[in-house]
């Protein structure tokens, strides 16, 4: 199947093709266009016993994705030990590993079920540190969780309220240990876009992780972040393309951006799964291939729980969507005008980065 830019989503065909690797803007790396996250096997939302998360990784690797997201805070290291447990034994050159910094994990004080929507964790807590000291410990935290010598992609993670300390300290830590090959690529993610785009401007980024800021419900980021990746060759991985949920299921207990979603939005998400479903394509397929099709974004990165989601997310690569889908959306005001890109008409051959939830 070819996807917009003219490159093809998968390497080959059927159960368990591969699916293609393209370059993390001007790091050397190469990754999958489907990325996926490991905030659910870490207890986001509900408990994931350690059989269910090995079986979801296992259908991961079978769906042909090779690149993995992860952090300290998903579950309090949880899901890091469990990615790790997976990856213990395969070749390290046959993956990429992300991970990010700014939270250290200390004993808990107090009760830990449910702390920040995870469930089922150790007796944790975390700690914000975007210091050189706080960069480097979380590093070699994440290493033993892990149990590997080398993490591809680091990511300073959610520095809303400390963007300077991670600029003046975090980011040069990590552009030292880049420069002197201890790890791969650095970049930033956030569930914002301004102050993603105010880390592009003053530091040299591999990458940025945007969750949840360019998709079918929010498109904000196609003002001006996701034009000033392109034009400096920072890579744009795009997280929350189902905005945590909704636009998987637009149905009782959705969830949008991680909290309950709102009943006009629901309404809308409804509103777009008809118009998808005029057109024999899944809500879903529609959402994933419309935040990869931007040619901006490099990959997309989706959560997922069990075997079953993941196989799904990756079939949805592989569904064709009519022009027609997006030329309804945008007539009943559902999607606006000039952000949607078609699969199968996006930029040229050979232009930067195109394409290619944590749900």
């Amino acid at each position: 199947m070819a996807a917009a830019g003219g490159r093809s989503v998968t390497e080959s065909e059927g159960p368990g093709a591969g699916l293609a690797r393209v370059p993390l803007g001007h790091s050397g790396l190469r990754v999958t266009r489907l990325i996926f996250g490991g905030a659910p096997i870490g207890g986001l939302f509900a408990p994931v016993s350690e059989v269910q998360a090995h079986a979801t990784l296992a259908g991961a690797w079978a769906a042909g994705i090779r690149t993995f997201d992860t952090a300290p805070h998903y579950g309090v290291g949880l899901s890091e030990q469990r990615l790790g447990g997976f990856l213990r034994g395969i070749p390290r050159a046959d993956y990429v590993l992300s991970t990010k910094v700014g939270r250290l994990l200390v004993p808990a004080t107090g009760e830990v079920e449910g702390a920040e929507a995870f469930y089922g964790t150790p007796r944790l807590s975390r700690v914000f540190d975007y210091s050189r000291d706080g960069v480097l410990a979380s590093l070699e935290a994440s290493l033993a969780r892990l149990g590997t010598d080398r993490i591809d992609i680091v990511l300073i993670h959610d520095p809303d309220n400390h963007a300077r300390q991670a600029l003046d300290e975090a980011l040069p830590t990590l552009a030292h240990l880049r420069a002197t090959g201890v790890i791969g690529a650095v970049g930033v993610g956030m569930n914002q876009a301004p102050m993603l785009e105010w880390f592009v401007a003053r530091a040299d980024l591999d990458c940025v992780l945007m969750a949840g800021r360019y998709t079918l419900l929010d498109t904000r980021a196609a003002r001006t972040l996701l034009p000033e990746c392109r034009k400096r060759g920072v890579a744009v991985l795009a997280g929350g393309v189902f905005n945590s949920g909704i636009l998987a299921g637009p149905g009782p207990g959705a969830t949008y951006n991680y909290a309950p979603a709102p009943a006009a939005m629901v309404d809308r998400a409804k509103r777009m799964r008809d118009v998808c479903e005029r057109h024999g394509v899944p809500l879903a397929a529609v959402a994933l291939q419309f935040t990869l099709a931007h040619p901006a974004v490099t990959a997309a990165l989706v959560g997922a729980r069990s075997a079953a989601e993941i196989s799904q997310d990756a079939g949805y690569l592989r569904t064709p969507v009519p022009d027609a889908v997006y030329q309804e959306l945008i007539a009943g005001g559902l999607l606006v005008p000039g952000t949607q890109r078609s699969p199968a008409r996006g930029a040229a051959p050979g232009a930067p980065g195109r394409e290619s939830e944590q749900r």
